[in-house]
């Protein structure tokens, strides 16, 4: 919800045309392409990483004790 929150704020400085908007649009931009690749990354990707972590920690565990 943060995310979406802080990308919805940030679009209108993204699509102003104008003075002034050269410097702010291509931060907007940039800040906006950060948000969206993070969010999968942090919802998908960080999870099975971790979950795949601790399948082998565990398993190595299991390794030890036998």
């Amino acid at each position: 919800m943060t995310t979406l929150a802080a990308i919805l704020a940030l679009l209108p400085l993204a699509l102003t045309l104008g003075q002034g908007a050269a410097l702010q649009q291509p931060l907007a931009i940039a800040i906006i392409s950060g948000l969206m690749v993070q969010l999968p990354l942090v919802l998908i990707a960080m999870p099975v990483i971790f979950r795949l972590a601790t399948r082998m920690r565990s398993s190595h565990d299991k390794g030890k004790l036998a």
